[in-house]
């Protein structure tokens, strides 16, 4: 599965109070692997950013007045997101903002681009209900390292979030799947001596913590957690 991290940062908040995408960074990720295919532009938005935002993301009008328009690098854009899953934090923001970009082109919306859209916020905000859930908490919560991030930037921000999705969605199928091609490739199931299988049953102690355990996860879930369930 191909999957493309995506962020944007922009002159401000709204498409339709005329804000425009100053910056696009992209991680392509296949079958849960970063591959190293990045795609980073900065881009011309032909209009100053609203204060707020050059506050977040400190890239000023001089230095994107010599940049490319987002005319001259949608298609290499589109190229590189062609049939990908995408991966956003926030994506209606992003999305709307990619939507608007194509449609002053006369383009078609992203969605005839790329299959799927993947809002990490949302996910986190069900996982981690009632908890902060912005890129920073998210770092901090899967002990990612974000020390250079003092300001937004697409392609920083990608990376992080990359890292991010692959801690926050890691789980026994992923692990199974990632494991599998190795274990294939290593071992010959037909001719390989059987050997027993030793089985250590858990403590009356471990069962009660692991009990306890399941207990304050469905607590903090508000009782979505399908362990209990089974």
């Amino acid at each position: 599965m191909r999957q493309i991290i995506l962020d944007t940062e922009t002159t401000g908040l709204d498409p339709a109070l005329g804000n425009r995408i100053l910056e696009i960074g992209g991680v392509e990720i296949v079958n849960r692997r970063p591959t190293g295919k990045h795609f980073h532009r900065y881009i011309n938005p032909e209009r100053d950013s609203e204060e707020g935002a050059l506050q977040v993301h400190g890239i000023t009008s001089d230095f994107l007045a010599d940049k490319p328009k987002f005319r001259e690098i949608a298609q290499e854009f589109l190229d590189y997101v062609a049939g990908a899953e995408l991966v956003i934090h926030n994506a209606p923001f992003d999305i709307a903002f990619l939507n608007h970009e194509l449609r002053l082109l006369d383009r078609k919306p992203i969605s005839d681009v790329c299959p799927s859209v993947v809002d990490t916020l949302k996910q986190a905000r069900e996982l981690h209900p009632g908890k902060r859930n912005s890129l920073d908490a998210l770092c901090e919560r899967y002990q990612i390292d974000n020390a250079g991030r003092t300001l937004h930037g697409a392609l920083l921000d990608a990376q992080l979030l990359a890292e991010v999705y692959l801690a926050m969605t890691r789980g026994q199928d992923s692990l199974l799947i990632d494991a599998a091609p190795k274990f294939a490739a290593q071992v010959d199931m037909a001719t390989r001596e059987m050997v027993p299988i030793i089985v250590l049953g858990a403590s009356a102690e471990e069962l009660a913590a692991h009990d306890q355990q399941l207990a304050d996860i469905d607590k903090a879930s508000g009782g979505k957690c399908l362990w209990k369930t089974l």
